[in-house]
């Protein structure tokens, strides 16, 4: 069935949502100081590289260096979506009209802009391989529906981003693990090499970096008192802070060692820094430990360094990151509701989704009720993930070079950053979780420099 409506003008009545989240404060790290995750060493194909990301750590790129993803066969709310194992459902068909796959959209809805709409692979160009190319590895060759070979990981169809312009950016997804699966839209995955940590182990991507955890998901802390590869944590210390105990075939290597901290039991240390779990820690991902004197939070890459003149502000649910004057500072994020599922948070998308939930399809509220964080004249962007772009005010799409009465705006991964004109004192956050399904499927999310209290109500 096909309906008269568009999604455009169903979108121009959005409701806006809203919900609370509690956090609790972390420190980004400066860039200068930032440590590289290790990645262990996979068989690659031909022209097939590892780069570097200051956020998602090592990830897998093609011979340009541009960093693959795969896009992950899910269950939504009201059927299916994604890649099944080696097929790719990407194809160079452009989508017109919704799936109906996120309630309240039904199927049939015309989609916005349809003159520049791309289709799923041209928003996400297949990594085609040689009719000739042979797997390697975890590495295999798929035949698409249109007969071209696709590289395939894991049995995963590869595919890079048109939001990745050098090597090394990851602006198309992120590791980061998002809450409510059937209410946020089947986002794409950065396809990553298995990391270099020793069996017991894992990592998880949260706002303050790449986060070091036990394989039960518990987190690992340092201490200020322990030497290198020596523990100084007695047994009344250890009534709360577990040694990580290595087993007696570990060895030391690369940046993992094993030492004896008492006669037959040995412990890891990483970085040389002795590892303990807290015993208090109730939750998963935790970052509670770190608030305790002497005791850090361990990471593999710490998150790169917000702009200078950004502050970290008391909420009476945690700190959020925010601009110099101290108001709240929000992203939005944006999945359509199509087959291809494609993002719409970005100013090369549409608009009229954003337009729709931040102004009621108008755009002088928009502007109004969600100002852009203007950047100084001078400003200079930080490192690759905050940076400084040019912004038509009246579109909402990035801005001509010259163009009269654009802003100069601060950017998360490629995206503009808002404030609320409810917040009216540092700390207020009113505008947080305002939108679709907590604003995880179009709508506006404050950032949250602690993630570890959120549930999925308040969402990431």
């Amino acid at each position: 069935m096909r309906y008269s409506l568009s999604i455009a003008s169903l979108l121009a009545a959005g409701t806006i949502l809203a919900s609370s989240v509690f956090v609790d404060l972390a420190q980004a790290a400066d860039t200068k100081t930032l440590m590289r995750e290790t990645h262990s060493n996979v068989p690659l194909p031909p022209g097939f590289r590892i780069e570097h990301n200051e956020i998602e750590g090592p990830v897998f790129a093609d011979a340009r260096g541009l960093t693959l993803y795969y896009w992950p066969h899910r269950t939504m709310r009201n059927g299916v979506t994604g890649d099944s194992a080696n097929t790719s459902a990407c194809t160079f068909e452009k989508t017109t009209h919704t799936a109906g796959l996120m309630s309240p959209y039904p199927p049939g809805l015309e989609l916005p802009e349809l003159a520049t709409r791309k289709s799923c692979a041209e928003f996400w160009p297949p990594a085609f391989a040689a009719d000739d190319a042979k797997p390697v590895g975890a590495f295999t060759v798929i035949t698409r529906k249109d007969g071209r070979k696709q590289w395939a990981y894991d049995e995963h169809a590869l595919y890079t981003s048109d939001r990745d312009r050098q090597p090394g950016d990851v602006f198309g997804a992120t590791t980061r693990e998002m809450g409510g699966a059937a209410e946020v839209p089947a986002h794409r995955r950065v396809a990553t090499p298995p990391p270099a940590i020793p069996p017991g182990f894992a990592i998880n991507t949260v706002a303050t970096g790449r986060q070091l955890l036990t394989d039960k998901n518990f987190s690992v802390y340092s201490s200020e008192r322990d030497a290198p590869n020596k523990s100084n944590c007695d047994a009344i210390c250890q009534n709360t802070w577990k040694p990580v105990i290595a087993p007696q075939a570990a060895i030391s290597q690369g940046e993992w060692s094993v030492f004896e901290r008492s006669p037959g039991v040995r412990q890891w240390a990483f970085r040389k820094q002795p590892l303990y779990t807290y015993a208090l820690d109730a939750e998963t991902s935790s970052l509670q430990g770190g608030d305790v004197p002497g005791w850090a939070v361990v990471y593999t890459q710490r998150a790169p360094a917000y702009p200078a003149g950004f502050t970290e502000q008391d909420a009476d649910l945690g700190i959020v990151l925010a601009e110099s004057s101290g108001k709240t500072i929000y992203t939005y994020n944006c999945g359509d509701d199509s087959a291809d599922q494609l993002d719409c948070s970005h100013p090369d998308a549409p608009q009229s989704y954003r337009i729709a939930i931040c102004g009621g399809g108008k755009v002088d509220r928009c502007l109004h009720d969600w100002p852009y964080v203007i950047a100084a004249a001078d400003a200079k962007s930080p490192n690759r993930t905050w940076t400084v772009v040019s912004i038509d005010p009246m579109t909402g799409h990035f801005a001509k070079e010259g163009q009269s009465g654009a802003l100069k705006v601060w950017a998360y991964r490629g995206m503009p950053v808002y404030t609320h004109y409810r917040d009216k004192k540092p700390g207020d956050y009113n505008g947080n979780a305002n939108g679709e399904f907590g604003g995880g499927r179009n709508g506006f999310k404050a950032f949250w420099l602690r993630d570890d209290y959120f549930d999925n109500a308040g969402g990431k």
